[in-house]
């Protein structure tokens, strides 16, 4: 229902509105919905002329510095490339050496001052970062909503691949804001794919269903369970770097390869010329069978079999990840009663026969407009943040592990991948150095036992811990990972109460090749990762062993002889010497002598501090 305020300064009546919009920010096309107030159903929204419902991801900036978006800006990509900007989805929460790689095939200019922060797009003499860009696109839709419905929006649910990390869904979050918008909640673009079918809404019947998203620039398949209003992800897999995109640029070098033409030798115009007719391509093969279209003087031609041969290889890698979270999930292939087909992508019918053939005895839902559905469902869930109707439930889940960084470098695991949002977990930890009054906090995300292998998401420094011996101060620390998937990290001293809390905010999200392979190499690297953890943990051990004996004679050199002095001095050194090996056994050896030498001393010396206490007392 809407509000009526008044303004008391200008003495007008304003308009507000309680409607809360889902958006579907996506790689190639853009579009928000709504619940219909009458039906009671989602709908997606055209333009106030009731012409167009989906708006193109396309930013033109005109040399006055305002930006045209959608169609207008799409007409651009040919006559001004270097000023127009698409596929901006795919550098959100990037850096540029995430992004190095594919740099030459965007007309516009991605900066490289620093490689290792948020790239930058430059046009004209201007700097922008993916998630300025990414605002104008949700501006405009806001826009297109408010001229629809003649009312304000400031509400809304934005969705995001299932596969986006900590970085990505905190960038798409920083443009809802830019945009004007208040995010109520971002949604995992599968689970609201499915709440657009209606799966689940049946009372008393539970579904195992498989969400197939393959848009123009990012994949995921998610597999959920779905009783009784409750949306369960129990596992999610995809790339954020694979898409409809990559089937064009595959057209793209078949053409350059058979003209005998480097892609470095076209220009800007030509580039963008080219991947326009790759797209084209891709659309009408499967029509008429074959294509032909000048490029310049030079004839391209493309056939189905040409294509379906150029793009398999991709979509294998799209069956490689429904594989990964099947197995995930803990379920068999035969379970899987539905099968969602999501994103534009989805269309090619090569595309749908593989991953068919792959869920042979599943259901196939691919009714609804592929490119309609995921907006859609974020209307719905819209319409349960706004408390219209409280009969479903989503549960999302992480893609990757979260941790931090403990004494070798060893990652400690916090939050296990695959675990249910919102998620809150915690670990108690301690001090390795006596007197140490501040504590370094490393927070990572992946899937190795080495943190190197990782990404490095966050450092703080936890200040103020009273002075005390190591391993007396008691450290929480509490991962909170909100119903967004982004998290917060909580530092506590337990004895003192000294704490710390930060928002992760990362200054860039992880590359595609670290995204795919992290989970492969967990698995072909889980034998290395292994011994390195027993290693580690030995020298770590070790290392407080020779400190505790360091301490100990100290403290008791008067009631030890010279020649037990030189002895525990002896094994000593043999440990040290046998940690420098970095052999597991020789250490182990090592650290068993070591005790075994020390332990009657110590014995002793606490009988002789009881004798000591007790002396002239009584025990009955």
């Amino acid at each position: 229902m809407a509000k009526i305020s008044i303004n008391l300064g200008s003495g007008t009546v304003e308009k507000s509105s309680d409607i809360v919009v889902g958006i579907d920010l996506g790689t190639t096309n853009s579009l928000i919905a709504i619940m219909d107030a009458d039906t009671k159903a989602p709908i997606a929204l055209s333009d106030a002329e009731n012409n167009h419902v989906i708006t193109p991801s396309v930013l033109y900036r005109h040399p006055d510095g305002h930006f045209l978006v959608g169609d207008a800006a799409k007409e651009m990509l040919v006559k001004h490339p270097e000023q127009t900007v698409y596929s901006v989805k795919r550098l959100l929460g990037k850096s540029f050496n995430d992004v190095a790689d594919f740099e030459s095939s965007y007309g516009y200019k991605i900066i490289d001052e620093d490689d290792d922060r948020l790239v930058k797009i430059k046009l004209d003499d201007q700097f922008y970062s993916p998630i300025e860009l990414s605002a104008e696109i949700l501006k405009e839709l806001k826009s297109k909503a408010e001229a629809r419905l003649k009312q304000k929006i400031g509400k809304a649910v934005i969705t995001v691949p299932a596969y986006f990390n900590d970085a990505q869904r905190q960038a798409t979050r920083d443009a809802g804001k830019l945009a004007g918008l208040e995010v109520l909640r971002i949604v995992n673009e599968p689970t609201a794919a499915s709440l657009a079918y209606g799966i689940g809404l049946e009372a008393d019947k539970q579904k195992v269903v498989a969400v197939y998203d393959l848009g123009g620039g990012t994949f995921d398949i998610s597999i959920l369970r779905i009783e009784d209003g409750i949306f369960e992800v129990l596992a999610t897999n995809g790339n954020t770097f694979l898409g409809g995109d990559d089937f064009d640029q595959e057209v793209m070098k078949f053409w350059l390869d058979s003209l005998e033409v480097n892609f470095s030798d076209l220009t800007t115009t030509e580039r963008q010329q080219l991947r326009l007719l790759a797209e084209e391509a891709k659309k009408k093969v499967y029509t008429s069978g074959t294509f032909s279209e000048l490029f310049g003087t030079m004839k391209v031609t493309l056939s189905e079999a040409e294509l379906n041969k150029l793009i398999d290889p991709l979509v294998l890698q799209t069956i490689d990840c429904c594989k990964n979270a099947l197995a995930d999930s803990g379920l068999n292939l035969s379970e899987i009663e539905e099968v969602v087909f999501v994103g534009g992508s989805t269309r090619v019918p090569h595309v749908v026969k593989t991953v068919s053939d792959y869920f042979v005895k599943s259901t196939i839902e691919n009714t609804l407009n592929p490119d309609e559905t995921v907006a859609l469902g974020a209307a719905i869930e819209a319409d349960i943040l706004a408390g219209n109707r409280r009969d479903l439930l989503l549960l999302d889940v992480t893609p990757l592990s979260l941790g931090i960084e403990t004494l070798g470098g060893l990652m400690d695991v916090i939050i296990p991948r695959n675990s249910r949002v919102p998620f809150k977990a915690g670990r108690n930890y301690t001090t390795s150095i006596d007197g140490q009054i501040n504590l370094k906090i490393s927070v990572y995300q992946g899937e190795r036992d080495k943190v190197s292998e990782n990404r490095k998401l966050a450092e703080f420094i936890l200040n103020g811990i009273p002075a005390m011996p190591a391993g007396i101060p008691k450290v929480e620390i509490a991962f909170i990972l909100d119903a967004d998937g982004i998290l917060k990290v909580k530092a506590k001293e337990l004895r003192s109460g000294v704490e710390q809390t930060i928002d992760v905010k990362p200054q860039y999200g992880l590359t595609d090749a670290e995204v795919e392979a992290m989970l492969k190499d967990s698995l072909s690297n889980a034998q290395k990762d292994m011994d390195y953890r027993i290693l580690q943990e030995a020298i770590n051990e070790s290392e407080y062993l020779i400190k505790s004996t360091e301490k100990f004679v100290v403290n008791n050199r008067t009631e030890l002889s010279d020649d037990e002095l030189a002895s525990i001095e002896n094994h000593v050194k043999t440990l040290t010497a046998a940690i420098a090996s970095q052999d597991k056994d020789q250490i182990q050896n090592a650290q068993d002598a070591l005790n075994e030498f020390t332990k009657p001393f110590a014995e002793r010396m606490m009988d002789d501090t009881i004798s000591t206490a007790l002396k002239g007392k009584s025990i009955e």
